[in-house]
């Protein structure tokens, strides 16, 4: 099932389900009790994003051609974890804005795969682990690198974390679409330049890791999203360069899970 959340002309926020025929049913439920249809076709809405999250946890360095084009000469021994803010979060078709006040000359794309939890676990095992899960979806870790490497003082919580620096979507697919999420083919297009085209399969800690990790004497909450890591392919490994420009348009396509669109733009 493809999964968005909206909301109609007053303050309730819904789920529903997108339809092969592209029409969205309500459905009655949440990501932990899970969902039964109610046979009303909705219209006329607006689209938010897939979750609202109590936490949004983030893998570095976890594909190992990025690494060698990051100039990294070790593969993490245990992942590595930071955070963004639910600040950051943009729906499909969404601007990625680019820091005005806080101005950054180098905004970089990462198209990596979501995770996001539905059942509330803690010390959850390898086995049991997807288990807990809601569902897959496309993301975009945008980056300011000056701020992450240079200017926020050695953490990179402020160079990814300024406002929709995490487009998310376009939809949330039910992990019975998805048998292995370390089986499916990632690619980044960059005003239609292919940029970065990898299978998930190269993680150095696979989702079920992942999940098993940060659960350690950590509750994770229904809603908490997981960004995996991205492949190699990014824009400050290009050469010269490639930095996120006003007008430019962002695609990551994951198998199974849709293409997740949004354009840059310099302010609202």
């Amino acid at each position: 099932m493809k999964l968005i959340r909206f909301r109609t002309d007053g303050t309730s926020e819904h789920f529903g389900a997108l339809e092969e025929n592209g029409t969205v049913s309500r459905l009655r439920g949440d990501l932990e009790s899970g969902f039964t249809p109610t046979g009303e076709t909705v219209s006329n809405f607006k689209a938010l994003p897939l979750s609202d999250p109590p936490a949004i946890y983030c893998v570095g360095a976890n594909y190992r051609f990025h690494i060698e084009e990051c100039g990294g000469s070790k593969v993490p021994e245990v992942p590595v974890i930071f955070m963004k803010g639910p600040n950051t979060i943009q729906v499909n078709g969404g601007p990625i804005v680019l820091p005005k006040i806080c101005s950054s000359t180098e905004v970089d794309y990462e198209g990596e795969l979501a995770v996001v939890i539905g059942r509330t676990c803690r010390d959850v095992s390898r086995e049991e682990a997807l288990s807990h899960v809601a569902g897959y979806a496309c993301a975009n870790d945008v980056s300011a690198r000056d701020w992450q490497l240079k200017l926020g003082g050695t953490q990179w919580c402020r160079g990814k974390g300024f406002d929709t620096f995490l487009p998310l979507g376009p939809y949330l697919v039910t992990p019975d679409e998805i048998s292995n999420p370390n089986e499916l083919q990632l690619r980044t297009w960059l005003n239609g330049d292919l940029v970065q085209d990898w299978n998930t399969n190269d993680m150095v800690f696979d989702v079920p890791a992942i999940i098993e990790f940060l659960s350690q004497d950590t509750t994770l909450l229904p809603g908490t999203v997981i960004l995996t890591g991205t492949p190699h392919g990014v824009g400050m490994a290009q050469n010269p360069p490639r930095w996120l420009r006003h007008g430019d348009t962002m695609t990551v396509e994951i198998a199974g899970l849709g293409r997740l669109t949004n354009p840059v733009q310099d302010t609202y």
